[in-house]
């Protein structure tokens, strides 16, 4: 089940949540990550890799990143919020590298599907924001998309007579208008009844496995590699809406101790019906 569907999930989740954090709380101090860590292996033992594990994923995130104390216990409905929504919702433009700031929210303004807490959070799972990454397939830039895919969707952002997966204005632009094509046809997929869940997820879903795999699944995957990279961009948005704040130092856009790894987003080959990963 994908992190934004199923029903009764939301409940079950914040009582998990809440539970959690009553174990792993006291006297008011702050929630031990390595507590939500414990908590987050049993529930993956116990009730699978479903919406439970999202929510953990986002505290945690949210805790251990909170080094000035200013994250607390409080905080989860509003990140639990966040997780489970859309996307949507400005920017807060210090959690991302400043000359990005533009590039981000314009592609996160060409879809009302598609906003920028959503780039920025995929661009933190594709490349932790390194510009000069090179996919073991050939993805280039932050937004790592297959050569041929940004070779569709990729314009000269910056109007240097070139362009460049290198250049991240041009990743991103051609990253946004890539999603907002897999929401349109996330979307005629739902209409036509050819598939469930959110067009958000859909999206993200085709994004990295193809929207071949995720018409043949009717909705998500119901695989680890689909729903995985589903949770961990959701995992991120309350970072990039402001709610759980960096701590003091931290290097914009990258969540301490993320290990960033080339996205494997699918080539074109695979979007026109090759074998699926």
């Amino acid at each position: 089940m994908s992190a934004g569907t199923g029903g009764g999930g939301e409940g079950g989740t914040s009582t998990a949540v809440r539970n959690t954090i009553a174990a792993g709380t006291g006297c008011g101090c702050l929630l031990s990550p390595l507590a939500l860590l414990g908590a987050l292996v049993v529930i993956v033992i116990i009730g699978g890799f479903g919406v439970l594990l999202a929510p953990l994923i986002a505290l945690i995130l949210l805790f251990s990143g909170g080094g000035d104390g200013s994250a607390g216990p409080e905080d989860a409905d509003e990140v639990i919020a966040v997780f489970n929504g859309d996307g949507g919702g400005e920017l807060e433009a210090s959690t991302v590298p400043e000359d990005l700031v533009d590039p981000i929210e314009e592609a996160g303004g060409l879809c009302d599907a598609v906003g920028p807490v959503v780039i920025a959070s995929q661009i933190e799972r594709e490349s932790a924001f390194d510009g000069t990454l090179v996919g073991e397939n050939g993805e280039k830039g932050v937004s790592q998309l297959p050569p041929e895919i940004f070779d569709e969707y990729g314009e000269d952002e910056d109007d240097n007579d070139e362009t460049s997966a290198l250049d991240a204005a041009d990743s991103i632009l051609a990253q946004g208008r890539y999603l907002c094509h897999l929401a349109e046809e996330a979307q005629r997929m739902i209409d036509a009844n050819e598939a469930t869940g959110n067009v958000l997820d859909l999206a993200l879903a085709g994004y990295h496995v193809g929207m071949d795999a995720v018409r043949a699944a009717e909705g998500v995957p119901q695989t680890n590699e689909a729903q995985g990279y589903v949770l961990a961009i959701r995992a991120q948005f309350a970072k990039y809406a402001g709610v759980a704040a960096p701590p003091p130092g931290a290097t914009p856009g990258v969540t301490p101790g993320a290990d960033p790894s080339p996205s494997g987003t699918p080539s074109a080959e695979q979007e026109s019906g090759g074998q699926q990963p």
